[in-house]
């Protein structure tokens, strides 16, 4: 069987390299959080020096920034949701993937954890590295989500763009952000323990407000 001989570049051992220490590092974030994970577990963990990481990402921050970006890019889309939820149009795909939170947090468990302690739990130097990443990057896809339901006609035009994308991050990241508390730590939310009904009211009083606030008239 002949060889590729990309995979006998350095520069490809280096990339096949890099892309090991990050899925380890980002398990050991996800089981540890960011203070808890340490290099030299990765390190030992793969058989190889702790140098070679640093070397590779310059510090533990920098090695996080790189499992946090990984974890968001591996995370689902708006404009992901299936076919027939999207003819329901732009506020029923909000409902469907805030409705199935608890689900992708069982599915994905490593890729959630660590974009939460990415927002919440991470060195405070990161926050500003984090948030040009997302800025820059748009991981969800909001822009284009936002825009396909003005195409629509559902999303008010007579605001800036920008807004709107950036009312519906941060709103339903906030949301989905409590749900995924919710569910790591019920004792958080012992208020509602047991009461389904109470989180599916939750979840639609909150599209009622968002529609309040971005849909047309």
């Amino acid at each position: 069987m002949a060889l590729d001989p990309k995979s006998h570049h350095p520069g490809a051992r280096a990339e096949a390299k890099r892309g090991r220490i990050v899925a380890c590092a980002m398990a050991k974030f996800a089981e540890d959080g960011y203070q808890g994970a340490r290099v030299e577990d990765v390190a030992v963990q793969l058989g190889i020096a702790k140098g070679s990481i640093f070397q590779h990402f310059g510090s533990k921050a920098g090695l996080f920034l790189e499992c946090y970006k990984r974890a968001v890019t591996s995370l689902p889309a708006w404009l992901d949701a299936p076919e027939e939820v999207k003819a329901g149009g732009f506020f029923a795909v909000v409902t469907y993937w805030l409705g199935r939170t608890e689900h992708l947090i069982q599915e994905d468990w490593v890729p959630f954890r660590v974009a939460l302690i990415g927002d919440y739990g991470s060195d405070l130097a990161l926050k500003p590295q984090i948030n040009r990443f997302l800025v820059s990057e748009d991981p969800y896809g909001t822009l284009e989500f936002v825009e396909w339901g003005q195409s629509l006609g559902e999303v008010r035009t007579d605001v800036d763009l920008e807004m709107i994308v950036s009312i519906v991050d941060w709103l339903s990241d906030r949301l989905q952000d409590a749900l995924i508390t919710e569910e790591m730590d019920p004792g958080l939310f012992h208020r509602w323990a047991n009461q389904p009904e109470r989180r599916e009211a939750r979840l639609e009083d909150f599209v009622v407000l968002l529609r309040s606030a971005i849909g047309t008239p």
